[in-house]
């Protein structure tokens, strides 16, 4: 069997991303917190998501419990899985779960930095540290819904690059996962308003709007430059993204997915 390991810190997008990165690799099962996925579903294993407090929740994802232990190798061999990717916080972590499990050492090592942009981890982690949302990469109806109390929602269908549906993953709140930050959306507003009344580069904001889909912020800009036009425009307008990339940096840690900025005209 060929095993593969993909570690990266708590809440850096590594379940959201690894259905389309198994499928990239050529790898058929995931292991993740505690369950085995097959073809983008749970086939064995509890989640350690259903635990009530952290330390169980360790102890569910590296299986310290002997019946859970079996019931994942018992698929495995099922199955007849020869190709499995480890999925953990570390690569301490995923050769602890690759020992437990009996499979073998790790061939392959991966790590989360290589198949998410930075931006794309640091939206994860701000969502993890403020709502508390943690993601499994398996549907919603495999969910065990009356356990998380406080919410749960279908996630993101995932496809391959050739339009090919590999799976789709749910986005819970998980009991252990008690200190959470809501932050309005008229918070992210008011910042950009301020941004853009203060910035010397424009001459008029005919409109702007900002938008939290699928979790990753996107702002759409309407402006007037000023005239005369002495200055080579796209460089300015380039200035402009990377100062409210910079802002939100500052201010929320993390950057906004897509900024795009409209010239309407010259005032």
């Amino acid at each position: 069997m060929m095993i593969h390991s993909l570690s990266g810190p708590s809440g850096s997008g590594k379940s959201t991303s690894a259905l389309q990165f198994a499928h990239e690799q050529g790898i058929e099962a995931i292991i993740d917190d505690g369950i085995l996925v097959i073809k983008g579903e749970r086939v064995a294993g509890t989640s350690a998501k259903y635990e009530r407090n952290t330390i169980k929740a360790i102890r569910r994802a590296i299986f310290e419990d002997e019946e859970h232990k079996k019931e994942v190798q018992e698929a495995i061999k099922e199955y007849d899985v020869q190709s499995i990717l480890i999925i953990g916080t570390s690569d301490k972590m995923t050769k602890k779960i690759a020992q437990k499990l009996e499979l073998g050492d790790i061939n392959s090592f991966h790590y989360i930095e290589e198949i998410r942009s930075n931006k794309d981890i640091q939206i994860a982690k701000f969502v993890r540290g403020t709502q508390g949302m943690h993601v499994m990469p398996i549907p919603y109806k495999q969910v065990e819904q009356n356990i998380f109390k406080r919410m749960i929602q279908r996630g993101f269908e995932i496809f391959s690059k050739n339009k090919e549906k590999l799976g789709e993953t749910t986005i819970v709140r998980p009991v252990f996962h008690q200190q959470t930050i809501d932050i309005s959306q008229k918070v992210y507003v008011d910042l950009l308003e301020y941004i853009l009344e203060n910035y010397k580069g424009i001459a008029k904001v005919d409109s702007f709007h900002f938008t939290l889909k699928q979790l990753i912020p996107s702002i759409y800009i309407v402006i007037y430059i000023p005239y005369p036009v002495d200055y080579f425009v796209v460089e300015k307008i380039e200035e402009l993204q990377q100062y409210i990339s910079h802002q939100f940096l500052k201010h929320f840690e993390f950057q906004p997915g897509e900024i795009h900025v409209f010239v309407k005209g010259v005032m």
